[in-house]
């Protein structure tokens, strides 16, 4: 895969600053977005802390934006559509990757999907066709990524156009995950709704950072 400048907005949180360790070893350009340039910055001093090898630039998320050819997005959920109204510009003719799952406190562990149906397709539906919007990585245990472990958990990746699921599930490998098409951004619904039901099964403490794993008989 040719290496490329991915922008990951709201990168300051565990899930952002992870795929930003991963991707940066796989020998990609990590920028880092935030609402203001000291968060960002604090963003990039927090990532230095936790892996002072990652390399990353810091800007204001319409800067970020407009620098990535590929664009994370990784903020809660109710800043996502006030995120991408401030970028949607940078973003035209680009792949957006949309992590959000729509987790509503205190009731995270209740599957609480918007009136669209999905995170996914809310995103699809604000920034139009100029954007391919393509979701994964909702049911990451997001601290994982950050350390040097095998990920007992296989993502989702769901997204109108073949081709961007494709280039989606390059990057998910490269981040030491197997990826699977999930068909239309539509279907994003089921993965950011198991994403409560893995949160009921970790409270229960029989088993931590559960995820999903996809299996089945192959072509042999």
């Amino acid at each position: 895969m040719a290496r490329e400048t991915i922008a990951i907005l709201g990168g300051t949180g565990d899930l952002g600053t992870g795929l930003a360790i991963r991707w940066a070893k796989a020998g990609h350009t990590i920028v880092i977005g935030s609402r203001t340039q000291e968060k960002a910055d604090a963003a990039v001093a927090a990532l230095k802390k936790v892996s002072p090898q990652t390399e990353a630039k810091a800007m204001v998320n319409p800067a970020a934006a407009a620098a990535g050819d590929i664009v994370v997005l990784t903020v809660p959920f109710e800043h996502q559509l006030s995120t991408l109204e401030s970028v949607r510009d940078g973003l035209k003719g680009k792949i957006l990757i949309d992590v959000t799952v729509p987790l509503v406190p205190p009731k995270v562990g209740t599957v609480q999907l918007p009136p669209e149906g999905s995170a996914g397709k809310r995103a699809q539906d604000l920034l139009g066709d100029d954007v391919q919007v393509v979701t994964a990585f909702q049911n990451i245990a997001a601290h994982l990524l950050q350390q040097d472990v095998v990920i007992e958990c296989d993502v989702l990746v769901a997204g109108n156009k073949k081709a961007a699921r494709e280039k989606v599930i390059e990057l998910v490998e490269e981040a030491g995950l197997r990826g699977f098409h999930a068909g239309p951004i539509e279907n994003s619904a089921a993965a950011e709704a198991l994403t409560s039901v893995l949160i009921q099964i970790n409270r229960r403490g029989d088993i931590s950072h559960s995820g999903i794993k996809i299996v089945g008989q192959g072509d042999h």
